[in-house]
């Protein structure tokens, strides 16, 4: 098998704020896996926040990952096992693991998610409204009307401001708020009771990761909404210990190295009693398609990585309904536009 890993730099339609902070572009590595005539291709954004790097993934599939996949393409778990010897680079994993299952669904003329006994359907996804002004907000979200659920993200000082807008301008949509770790125990308190006045669904990672004494004090509050952990849940063993303070997990293939482990994940969050979400980072539809395929596993879904672009380089995805569904096309489904 050959492996070609390149590096693209994907435009925003608007400038996407966070507790972390705010950009303009998301740089992604493109992988394409060669054999026997048939190209497998597969995308990820390395996760920043685990200390991961474009150029990092980049070397791991050019120099790291050739040696280690081996000459059989459908070898999954073998492949898999090799790989774990190197540590961390889960968005590079990811990559690879989409070029794998692309390549898999090519050679056997089957979509991805009939490959894995899936159907083609999906919760609807959350559109995400970045931080902003609160006259800014209003207008993000009155520009998102044709979605069901709308993600907010919080962390500043305006956030009950800006999720008084949100529900002005979007009085049926579900409101899901992501504080993506930028809230104190204090804070996320104090704002619980207006939080569930404004109908809001769900709170994802309010806390540091590492901060459970500020979850568990939270899970004593009484009333409050429901806790996603993302930050915090990046693969399987992550999974059980998360089932003590929180009441769900975001599963996001660029964190957990792939669709295996993300199915993994799944299935083991069911076990536990926790509702999963399905989320993604910002990418393109190739990055988007893997988690398309297994969304019809999930509660929720926020799979707009590639809804958040100025330009779409690939395309396959539809979008029905407020819906991104998967192609009934080999593997992942996506080709460039």
């Amino acid at each position: 098998m050959e492996l070609r890993a390149t590096t693209a730099s994907l435009a925003l339609a608007e400038e996407f704020g966070i507790a972390r902070g705010s950009r303009t572009t998301q740089s992604v590595v493109q992988v394409e896996l060669e054999h026997e005539g048939i190209v497998g291709r597969g995308e990820a954004a390395p996760v920043y926040y685990r200390g991961e790097s474009i150029e990092s993934a980049r070397d791991f599939l050019t120099t790291a990952a050739p040696p280690l996949v081996g000459d059989d393409p459908f070898a999954l778990e073998d492949i898999e096992e090799r790989l774990e010897d190197v540590e961390g680079l889960s968005g590079g994993k990811s990559a690879l693991d989409a070029a794998l299952h692309d390549w898999i669904g090519r050679q056997l003329g089957v979509p991805l998610w009939r490959l894995l006994g899936l159907a083609p359907r999906a919760p609807h996804t959350s559109f995400t409204i970045s931080i902003d002004t609160v006259e800014s907000t209003r207008v993000r979200a009155r520009g998102a009307s044709e979605f069901r659920a709308l993600k907010v993200k919080v962390g500043g000082g305006e956030d009950l401001e800006r999720l008084e807008a949100v529900r002005d301008e979007a009085p049926e949509a579900a409101i899901r708020v992501d504080a993506n770790e930028g809230w104190t125990s204090e804070s996320a308190r104090d704002l619980m009771p207006e939080l569930i006045r404004l109908g809001v669904e769900f709170v994802e990672q309010p806390f540091p990761a590492a901060d459970i004494d500020s979850f568990n004090a939270l899970k004593e509050l009484h009333p409050r909404l429901p806790v996603v952990v993302d930050e915090g849940c990046q693969n399987l063993a992550d999974v059980a210990p998360a089932a003590a303070y929180a009441d769900g997990v975001n599963v996001k293939l660029a964190k957990s190295g792939g669709v295996r482990e993300a199915v993994r994940m799944i299935h083991a969050a069911r076990a536990l009693g926790l509702h999963v979400m399905l989320g993604c980072m910002v990418e393109s539809q190739l990055g988007v398609a893997p988690a398309a395929a297994i969304a019809s596993l999930a509660d929720w879904v926020d799979l707009d990585g590639h809804l958040l672009l100025a330009e779409q380089p690939f395309t396959g995805l539809r979008l029905e309904d407020g819906r991104v569904l998967p192609s009934a096309e080999p593997g992942l489904g996506v080709s460039s536009a």
